[in-house]
């Protein structure tokens, strides 16, 4: 009964988002009627309803109702209750509904708390977003229904995929399905926008909160992913430019540049064609991750749908959004107002070079990532990696970070670059001592400039803070300088982690002892341990830093059994300078155990400068927040104050 509950909720839902649809197309082309006071309500009802069906799939496998076929296929009774919970999602048909569970949460929200914008505005956005529901409900209903009943219940289930039976995985999907989703809903915002010619700065400050919102999410869940890739795969890489790495990377530069050209629409009313581009281009790029991810087309521990079927069908909706989107804005782009100018040397300058640098990345991965799958469908198999990547990528970072030394500190519509001219120096200081440091430590070119770089923006990213009081200083500058300041963090971690790291892979008796860097570590037993649905070897280590005290490390090397796979689970030790990051492999003769061990010099700084910038935006997103309810405050007070005089 629950399996149909949730079902039917999911058929009311379509049905809603389809009245919405309608509803709002009719009311932005014939003006208020009664159609047009729908519009709200069914979004509301919609978003209601299909958080209510996502719930009932998530009882289903607390239940472990093994007459569900999705539950039989994902989940096991003897299962953790937390990868029970992390089953509902860690499958093609609970992820898709997770998708359209947010998409139409965040439809119900804006209908039911936005008031800036014209309310014709408003319904043309929510049809827009009733539109792009129809797509996935239409998809989960007739090519992917979770609630689908075996004719014969399962005597016991499959279980999750081992390498998702992590509590990081339980989480790092619905994050960047947040940030994706918070794409759609921008996406949404700039479609209503251009059918109804209001490309305006209250627009923008609409947009704003949900764009920083779904950045925010993006960026956890990329840092997030990119740690859980790092000590759960046992390979000591903290990205590869896998497909699926490159997927949720794609949207995260998009929605970076249509981020800082909405902040300026909202400021400054300039860039209002390039903030609707940016719109459509940042949603396309999550369609393209989800087809990439959800079609089949590509074989990965994310990749969940091999059905032919269901890759054509997000294909088709990939065609239709994004070709739409496109024919509206090439339709109505030459009517949208050019909007306030400004000067070449100024910050509006700087983001703009900026942006264009970010979507030249954008470029860079797109075309990485596509064109191994297009060379593949001609019979002919190629691998694009970190040798197209790193290279073709900086030759647009490093300017890109240079701009970003610069840009903050320049004037809004117009500056001199010889009033700042000191306050950058400092910061090239930084650039040219960051050079001699990798140099005297024989860094390669890269990990060279990548050090330098960082350094120099670690500087530059503090120097908007000069002279002024920081008590006074509004959230959302504190945002950008953390966030700044958090690119800055990151990029040294990287450098140093390519630059400094040192592998050793060993064969070793219990007793015996194999070092790395500074460390010596000792095997000192292997013993077998039991969870509850794997076994495991494990070894304790023992390993001491430059001769100094013990520490205990349990790497262990996992047999699931429920599916059946083997998995590795390393260990780390972490230092004020990096990490340790030990890996038990498999026996290598009767005595002998294989053994990796890798020293980090200060890899955790990735990781703490990727929660710094999403700290950054949280910061900006609570100060843009406040500001907006201020405005809309003191507007209501005038507004009052004006009624009370005419009457």
């Amino acid at each position: 009964m629950i399996a149909e509950l949730g079902l039917a909720a999911l058929w009311l839902a379509a049905a809603l988002a389809a009245l919405q649809l309608v509803a709002g197309f009719l009311a932005v082309r014939q003006g208020e009627g009664d159609l047009a006071a729908l519009v709200r309500p069914a979004a509301v009802v919609q978003g209601i309803l299909c958080v209510f069906s996502f719930l009932m799939l998530v009882w289903l496998f607390v239940r472990t109702d093994l007459s569900v076929k999705l539950v039989a296929m994902n989940s096991h009774s003897d299962k953790p209750l937390i990868f029970k919970l992390a089953g509902s999602w860690g499958n093609h048909e609970g992820s898709m509904l997770l998708w359209v569970t947010v998409m139409s949460a965040a439809g119900a929200l804006i209908a039911f708390v936005e008031r800036r914008l014209p309310e014709r505005t408003m319904q043309a956005t929510l049809a827009a977003q009733g539109f792009v529901a129809l797509g996935f409900y239409a998809f989960l209903l007739f090519s992917s229904n979770p609630f689908e009943r075996l004719p014969v219940p399962a005597v016991e289930g499959n279980g999750l995929n081992p390498l998702l039976q992590d509590i990081g995985l339980a989480f790092h999907p619905p994050t960047l399905y947040l940030g994706y989703v918070g794409l759609s809903v921008a996406f949404s915002f700039a479609v209503g926008a251009l059918l109804t010619r209001q490309v305006t700065p209250e627009f923008a400050r609409a947009m704003r909160p949900w764009v920083l919102g779904a950045w925010i999410f993006l960026t956890v869940g990329i840092t997030a992913g990119s740690y859980w890739a790092y000590y759960e795969l046992g390979w000591g890489g903290w990205w590869f430019w896998d497909p699926v790495e490159n997927a949720s990377l794609m949207p995260w530069l998009a929605a970076t540049a249509l981020l800082h050209s909405a902040s300026v629409l909202a400021a400054r009313d300039a860039l209002r064609a390039w903030t609707i581009m940016l719109g459509v281009v940042a949603f396309s790029m999550s369609m393209i991750g989800t087809f990439l991810v959800r079609s089949g087309i590509l074989t990965s521990v994310h990749a969940f749908a091999v059905d032919p079927e269901r890759g054509s069908f997000i294909l088709a909706l990939l065609a239709i959004y994004i070709g739409g989107a496109l024919a509206v804005f090439g339709l109505r782009a030459g009517s949208v107002a050019e909007g306030e100018k400004f000067s070449a040397v100024s910050r509006e300058g700087a983001l703009v070079v900026n942006n264009v640098l970010l979507s030249a990345i954008l470029g860079v991965v797109l075309l990485g990532t596509l064109y191994p799958l297009l060379t593949e469908a001609m019979g002919v198999r190629v691998s694009v990696g970190p040798p197209y990547f790193d290279p073709v990528g900086a030759v647009f970072v490093v300017p890109m970070l240079l701009v970003m030394m610069v840009g903050p500190l320049l004037r809004w519509r117009g500056d001199r670059l010889a009033r700042i001219n000191k306050l950058a120096a400092v910061g090239f200081v930084g650039v040219l001592a960051g050079l001699l440091l990798a140099i005297l430590l024989g860094a390669g070119v890269l990990p060279t400039i990548g050090l330098a770089l960082g350094i120099g923006l670690a500087i530059a990213s503090l120097l908007p803070l000069r002279g002024r009081n920081v008590r006074r200083l509004p959230l959302a500058t504190w945002g950008m300088v953390i966030a700044h300041l958090g690119v800055a963090v990151a990029l040294l971690g990287m450098a140093s982690e390519s630059a400094f790291s040192e592998e050793k892979l060993a064969a070793v008796k219990v007793g015996e002892s194999a070092s790395v860097g500074p460390w010596q570590v000792t095997l000192a037993a292997v013993d077998p341990v039991a969870g509850p649905n794997w076994t495991a070897l494990e070894g304790v280590m023992l390993a001491s830093y430059g001769g100094g005290s013990l520490t205990e490390l349990h790497p262990q090397a996992r047999s699931f059994w429920s599916p059946p796979q083997e998995t590795t689970e390393s260990a780390l030790v972490t230092r004020w300078n990096g990490q340790l990051y030990a890996v038990l492999g498999k026996a290598a003769d009767g005595e002998r155990w294989q053994v990796r061990l890798w020293w980090k010099p200060f890899v955790t700084l990735i990781w703490y400068g990727g929660l710094m910038v999403a700290l950054g935006g949280l910061l900006a997103l609570v100060g843009r927040v406040r500001e907006d309810l201020r405005r809309r405050y003191v507007q209501r007070k005038a507004g009052e104050r004006r009624m009370d005089l005419a009457q």
